[in-house]
């Protein structure tokens, strides 16, 4: 019976543990979320074209400045606007008509899960760790 005790003890600690790693996740609007979830997929699919030293089209994703506004200071994400966030667009290839240019170019276009995954980050107000904002969110 002792066993059983802690059997049942052991795996209500590792659902609470579970549900709290899920939690952090899935919450667009932690920092942990743009780094479990969003820097991967930019990893994968976006930095070698606008990563720390190549900035293509004026966009990098070395910081959240950058990725607010891109060299030329226009718009590229809109916290908390997904419709209106170039980047979303570009990804979805539905970019503006003056210029569709399909991200990421020559290459497949991002899983649909993906792209589900940025659209949270930007609803959620396209939080980032402290490290990537100079000490700003």
């Amino acid at each position: 019976m002792k066993i059983l005790s802690m059997v049942v003890a052991m795996a209500a600690l590792m659902s609470v543990v579970d549900s709290q790693a899920t939690q952090a996740q899935s919450d667009a609007s932690k920092p942990e979320f743009y780094t479990q979830q969003v820097q991967p997929i930019f990893a994968a699919h976006c930095v070698r074209c606008h990563g720390d030293s190549n900035h293509r089209g004026g966009l990098s994703l070395g910081s959240r400045q950058d990725m607010l506004l891109d060299r030329r200071n226009k718009p590229v994400v809109v916290p908390g606007d997904a419709a209106n966030s170039l980047l979303i667009r570009l990804i979805r290839h539905e970019g503006p008509s003056n210029d569709p240019m399909p991200m990421p170019s020559k290459r497949e276009r991002l899983s649909d899960g993906d792209i589900a995954i940025v659209e949270r980050w930007v609803l959620a107000g396209a939080i980032v760790p402290v490290t990537l904002t100079g000490g700003k969110r």
